[in-house]
């Protein structure tokens, strides 16, 4: 899969190329501050409003494209009961902004429902450098510190992708308090087994048509559109569903 082809659903970069359009050394240096605040406050409310409504810019995966066999998750981390009625499966890029952004709502959706969903991580190095980032998460699972590992990240995301360009060095400093044994982290990043579980998610995600991250399904069910309201309503009708009473 190009990752030149997937791009953000949230790209900060435009508004600040926009900035630099303003000729320098010609205007009052507190107009400058004043364009800058701006342009801040517009992000966040812009954030904001693609995360609960979904006005994205890339398409979702399409309905007709969920392979049973391509979201088989066996293989991959997980999170809550294996026998939870919903199963959100997740394809995730550790660099993606939008996916640290919902990953607390995600765990909170297990959490307000115990033993009723499991979540399931699949991943896909769109970003820069991200394939460093999803071998290292692969092989903490060695160690049993997958989560830690991948909350550590995504707390930390902006300080080790400035710019949406993963830095190793950083990275390696943001685990630091996670409890791994870090030499045998980086070997096991060379584990055949890490690679093998990295190319069947690449290869899945082209077979869903996952262009851009976070993607979704639950149940099998992708989102009809991109958003948070989307994916806690898609959740919430399985939930219902698996409640109902069956004739």
């Amino acid at each position: 899969m190009s990752r030149k082809t997937a791009r953000n659903r949230m790209n900060p970069q435009q508004a600040d190329s926009q900035r630099q359009t303003a000729p320098e050394g010609k205007r009052d240096p507190r107009w400058g501050f004043l364009i800058g605040t701006a342009a801040t406050v517009l992000l966040v409310v812009l954030a904001g409003k693609l995360l609960f409504t979904g006005k994205a810019t890339q398409p979702s995966p399409s309905a007709d494209s969920a392979s049973p066999a391509a979201l088989a998750s066996g293989h991959s981390p997980t999170l809550g009961d294996p026998a939870a009625a919903v199963h959100i499966v997740e394809f995730i890029d550790p660099a993606c902004e939008t996916c640290a952004l919902f990953y607390p709502y995600v765990k909170q959706m297990l959490a307000d429902n115990p033993g009723r969903i499991r979540l399931s991580m699949r991943h896909v190095p769109f970003h820069q450098g991200a394939e460093f980032v999803v071998r290292l998460l692969e092989a903490s699972r060695a160690q049993d510190r997958y989560w830690q590992t991948l909350e550590a990240l995504l707390a930390t995301q902006a300080q080790w992708a400035p710019n949406h360009t993963v830095q190793p060095d950083l990275v390696r400093a943001a685990i630091a308090g996670v409890g791994l044994d870090i030499e045998r982290l980086e070997a096991d990043m060379n584990a055949p087994e890490v690679g093998s579980r990295m190319q069947r998610d690449i290869d899945d995600a082209r077979v869903l048509k996952v262009t851009a991250t976070p993607g979704f399904f639950v149940n099998g069910r992708p989102l009809s559109s991109f958003g948070l309201q989307q994916l806690q309503g898609l959740v919430n009708e399985e939930l219902r569903s698996a409640a109902a009473p069956s004739n």
